[in-house]
């Protein structure tokens, strides 16, 4: 039997160091959630915890180390993560004041923007909101309609909300605690229109009064995050100084004169979105931090809630005993580990971009930008269907909020929207793949012979993730009769998600070659006509590098058991993804039916090993007691004690059967 702490050292992975520190200085209930709470009792909480978090190892510590930071960008998306697992509200507000508000202050601002503000911001002293997001404008923010309109007379700007539907909406902080917003609008000097930029404004007094202008309100109740207080902003003709627009993409010169670096207006805007990508990769990580939880939660409570005899026997049977159960946990398990090294290795991709530890050319910018997109999506869709499934797991116990799953899903439901639509990051996603065929191989109307198409979709999709080498050399190894391939043959695993990627690739960059030469007037049904097949080929996408991110994970493993047990949980999570989408596979001969049946016997007989390693396989994940905060897990022991009383009385019943049966 594998060692949980050396499966946990696997699962921890490079900022191990961080996770432990979180489990130690967080140790105990005094930061986790309370159950049952009112609005106000919620908000008055979470807002007195956020200033007692340690600053390094923690959520602030991707701040640079001169302004009290530790320049750690990658150790502060992991205590995010790891406060996710304690108290998501406060996870939630910590993310939008050093994340998202001090985040845009480093990223989009200058020496002076940090040296002014960010030790107070770092503090808490500065509480901040990050007011993109408008009631009529939410994915769609290249079109904000706030205006910010350069006055060279006063060397102000004039800000200002044209209508209702313009205002700042689900803003966090914006109800209460915020005295300052980094707001979003349209930068207009001279009479023209220079896109979207960011300006520090403050938004009340030192006494929490609404400053001249300015409207604040209060979205009030949610499903979730009782903590975090969303509101709204509006802004009246609000005079903002010159030096307090965010100027390090763009600058306004006393006179007015614009200057950047960047010329292009939409190459700059999406320049300075990227700055800001860390904060999706929090929100995917935290999503799965809290599946890890519901995981934990469910497994164990059915290790030893028991239901319904076997024929022919006397006690009940364990729910993780029957295979239906499995069908749902374990299998949901296997996608919670197969992610848990794929955001590893989004973590660390971010954090050396951003350090300078590799060159942060426009390529690797964007591709990171299109893994956080897509892993966002993929996480949280996971994380939202596996906290609902072990809420039915664990029958009405998992309905009482006490038991922590109600909390889960109602906090993390709208992690689905917020850093992103997932509908809309898939097809960013899927732009960054025709993007990055077009910059190799032509515009949409010279993409050529189909012959060269799909050899050159290959080879242009297939930029490897994680050990390159090591994948290459297992998809090589497959024969060309993929029907004498084991199932559990790595390398077979890895080039059906390749091959189904590039199939649906391939397809896509055809079906748009035709409507371009078909609906040359009219881009929009271009592209909407094949935005399903678009969106199937994002997704494809994101399983492949899910996959070979895990296939890397289980060659580090150094200790044989563990490496043993992490490989069948890989074989699992391949083949669980194949037999989901089977009908593709078999519409396209890439299985016969003879072999689709055999996957799915295959699945179930590895649900069978893997069994006796379910408790294993969630121990790992090493989430504190207090941090689960789950009555159901209380009750633990006394479950258990009565399961053993059962089975001493089952034992002496049989006993004495025997003792007064007649010789046969």
């Amino acid at each position: 039997m594998p060692d949980p702490a050396l499966l946990q050292d696997v699962l921890d992975g490079r900022w191990a160091h961080v996770r432990q520190a979180a489990r130690t200085e967080l140790a105990g209930a005094h930061f986790a959630t309370v159950h049952g709470e009112t609005l106000e009792q919620a908000r008055d909480r979470v807002s007195r915890l956020i200033t007692e978090l340690p600053a390094d190892p923690g959520v602030a510590a991707g701040f640079p180390v001169e302004y009290g930071g530790s320049s750690d960008p990658g150790g502060s998306v992991v205590a995010a993560e790891m406060l996710a697992q304690l108290n998501l509200s406060l996870m939630v507000k910590a993310g939008v004041q050093w994340g998202l508000f001090g985040g845009a202050v480093v990223a989009l601002g200058t020496r002076y923007h940090h040296d002014r503000y960010l030790r107070d911001i770092i503090s808490a002293d500065l509480m901040g909101c990050f007011a993109m997001t408008e009631t009529g404008h939410g994915s769609d923010v290249q079109q904000l309609r706030t205006t910010c309109e350069y006055d060279p007379e006063t060397k102000t700007f004039d800000l200002h909300t044209p209508h209702d539907a313009a205002r700042k909406d689900y803003i966090g902080n914006a109800a209460r605690d915020g005295r300052m917003a980094v707001v979003f609008a349209q930068l207009i000097t001279g009479g023209r229109r220079y896109g979207v930029h960011a300006w520090l404004v403050p938004i009340r007094d030192g006494a929490g009064r609404p400053l001249p202008g300015v409207t604040l309100g209060d979205d009030g109740h949610k499903a979730g995050l009782p903590g975090v207080d969303n509101g709204r902003i509006g802004f009246d003709h609000v005079r903002v100084p010159r030096e307090m627009l965010l100027d390090r993409y763009g600058q306004v010169a006393p006179d007015g004169t614009y200057s950047s670096s960047i010329e292009n207006d939409t190459r700059r805007f999406f320049t300075m979105l990227g700055t800001l990508v860390r904060g999706r990769v929090v929100v995917g990580g935290s999503a799965a931090a809290a599946a890890k939880n519901a995981l934990t939660i469910a497994v164990r409570y059915g290790e030893t809630r028991r239901q319904f005899t076997a024929p022919g026997g006397k006690r009940e049977v364990a729910l993780n005993d029957y295979l239906a159960h499995q069908r749902i946990l374990l299998t949901a398990l296997a996608t919670t580990y197969a992610l848990t090294f794929a955001q590893e290795e989004l973590v660390g991709t971010l954090h050396d971009v951003q350090t300078g530890a590799e060159p942060a050319g426009e390529h690797r910018q964007r591709e990171l930008e299109s893994r956080a997109a897509g892993l966002k999506a993929v996480q949280t869709w996971h994380a939202t269907r596996t906290i609902q499934a072990c809420r039915e797991a664990c029958g009405g116990a998992g309905y009482l909020a006490e038991n922590a799953l109600p909390g889960l899903k109602a906090d993390t439901d709208v992690f689905t929207t917020f850093e992103g639509d997932n509908t809309v990051l898939l097809q960013l996603v899927a732009k960054g793949l025709l993007t990055g065929y077009r910059d190799a191989f032509g515009s949409l109307d010279g993409w050529g012979r189909a012959t060269f198409v799909a050899e050159q979709v290959r080879a242009m999709v297939l930029e490897r993730t994680a050990a390159r080498t090591l994948i290459q050399r297992l998809v090589d190894a497959v024969p060309g009769r993929t029907e004498e391939v084991a199932l559990t043959d790595r390398g077979w695993h890895l080039a059906m998600f390749e091959d189904r990627e590039k199939h649906l690739l391939d397809g896509a960059i055809r079906r748009l070659r035709k409507g371009a030469a078909t609906k040359k007037d009219r881009p929009f049904d271009i592209f909407n006509d094949v935005q399903d097949h678009v969106l199937r080929t994002a997704s494809a996408h994101i399983d492949r590098v899910v996959l070979e991110a895990f296939v890397a994970g289980v060659d580090r493993a150094a200790d044989p058991a563990v490496k043993a047990l992490l490989s069948k949980v890989c074989d699992l999570y391949a083949l669980t993804t194949i037999e989901a989408d089977k009908g593709w596979f078999l519409e396209h001969q890439r299985l016969t039916p003879a072999r689709s049946k055999a996957v799915t016997a295959m699945v179930n007989d590895l649900l069978r090993q893997l069994r006796p390693h379910l408790r294993t396989l969630v121990d790992a994940f090493a989430v504190p007691e207090e941090w689960l905060n789950a009555a159901i897990l209380r009750e633990e022991p006394a479950r258990q004690q009565a399961m053993a009383t059962e089975d001493d009385t089952l034992v002496d019943a049989t006993a004495t059967d025997l003792a007064v049966a007649p010789a046969q």
